[in-house]
C-alpha cells in the first residue's frame, strides 16, 4: 500500500487546524500533539460467512485543541493499523472438519474527533467520523487458498480476499487519565458496505447469499501521550 498521500493530506491539515486555532481571538486554547498505541480487535458483521474476531495492533499521532473554558476539546489525527480476522472453512467440498482461516488487512485512517469533558478535561467522551484505506484481505497462510467457505457451496478462500479499499466509519468511545497520559477505549464501526466489491466478481455463490454485505466493527484499546 501507498500511504504517503495520507501522510501528505494530515501534516498539511493538522497545521491548518492548529493555525486557524491559534489566531482566533476569542479562544485561550493550548494546541498539542499526541501519540497513541493500541491493540484491536477486528470482526465483519456479515450473514455471508462465519467469522471469528482476531487481535492486532494500532499506531498513530494526533493533533488536539484543548479549549480550557469550553465542554469540548477537538482532535485531528492519522492511525496506522494491522487488522486479522478468521472466516470458517473447510477442506473439502463435503466435510465435516471445520477451521478458522486467518486473513490479515492493512489500514490507514483519518479521523476528526469531539472530546466532551466529562467535569475534567482529562476524561471525555470521544466521538466523530474517520475516511479509512484499506488493502485487501491478504492469507496468513497460501495453504488454505483452496478451502471452501462455510455458508456456501463451492466458494473458496481465495475468492473472498478483494474488498472495497475506501471505507468511511464512525468513532465512539472515552479517554481518561492525567495530564500526559490517558488510556483511551474506541469502538469504530463501518457505516460502508466493506464487500461491495465482491458483487462484482462473478463469484460461485451456490448454496448460500448471492449478494456480499458486511460492515467492520473494530475495539480499540490503547495509550495516549502527550507532548
Amino acid at each position: 500500500m501507498n500511504f504517503k498521500p495520507f501522510f501528505l493530506l494530515v501534516a498539511i491539515v493538522l497545521c491548518f487546524v492548529t493555525k486557524s486555532f491559534s489566531q482566533h481571538r476569542n479562544y485561550q486554547i493550548t494546541n498539542g500533539f499526541s501519540i497513541f498505541g493500541a491493540m484491536t480487535q477486528f470482526d465483519i458483521a456479515t450473514d455471508n460467512f462465519t467469522t471469528s474476531k482476531e487481535w492486532g495492533f494500532l499506531g498513530g499521532m494526533w493533533a488536539t485543541v484543548d479549549i480550557p473554558h469550553r465542554w469540548y476539546n477537538v482532535s485531528f489525527g492519522m492511525q496506522l493499523s494491522e487488522s486479522n480476522i478468521g472466516v470458517s472453512s473447510r477442506p473439502e467440498i463435503i466435510s465435516n472438519e471445520q477451521e478458522f482461516v486467518e486473513y490479515k488487512m492493512f489500514a490507514a485512517q483519518i479521523a476528526l474527533l469531539g472530546h466532551i469533558k466529562l467535569g475534567t478535561p482529562h476524561v471525555t467522551l470521544d466521538f466523530g467520523p474517520m475516511l479509512q484505506y484499506n488493502s485487501d484481505l491478504e492469507l496468513k497462510d497460501k495453504a488454505y487458498e483452496d478451502y471452501y467457505v462455510n455458508n456456501y457451496n463451492l466458494l473458496q478462500a481465495a475468492d473472498i480476499t478483494s474488498i472495497t479499499r475506501f471505507n468511511i466509519n464512525g468513532v465512539a468511545g472515552i479517554t481518561a487519565g492525567y495530564k500526559y497520559v490517558k488510556l483511551r477505549a474506541q469502538y469504530l464501526y463501518g457505516a460502508t458496505n466493506m464487500l461491495k466489491k465482491l458483487n462484482s466478481k462473478n463469484l460461485n455463490t451456490d448454496g448460500g447469499k448471492s449478494t456480499f454485505k458486511g460492515h467492520q466493527n473494530m475495539l480499540v484499546l490503547g495509550l495516549n501521550v502527550s507532548f
